[in-house]
């Protein structure tokens, strides 16, 4: 679905490209063409096509771009993220590795070898 989508996507975007640049920034464009009233389409219904195609292809972009989050794959194999994997090895205790304590604890009283001769 997520293909589709961005297939559709690329269409829309393609067709807008081309309707945009077959308009004339003045109002010309594809209709200035049209100099003769008896033609099946005149120049104020082609304009008024090519901007109601314009806005039109607009808003299918944007509905799509909407719908398609909906369907980004996601991989299924990780189920927290490597930040928090990485606090809670941080975190755990290991008993084979025994951290310092500078100094901070206090290490029971113990008699030394002259005091034990004594």
């Amino acid at each position: 679905m997520y293909v589709f989508i961005s297939i559709l996507i690329l269409i829309a975007s393609i067709l807008m490209i081309l309707i945009v640049l077959i308009q004339n920034s003045k109002g010309g464009g594809l209709a200035s063409g049209f100099s003769s009233s008896n033609q099946i389409m005149g120049v104020r219904k082609t304009t008024d096509f090519l901007e109601k195609a314009t806005w039109t292809l607009a808003g299918v972009l944007v509905f799509l771009s909407i719908v398609i989050t909906a369907f980004i794959p996601r991989a299924q194999t990780a189920t927290e993220s490597e930040i928090k994997q990485q606090v809670n090895d941080a975190v755990t205790i290991d008993p084979s590795t025994v951290a310092p304590d500078f100094g901070t604890a206090q290490q029971p009283a113990t008699a030394t070898e002259e005091e034990k001769a004594e």
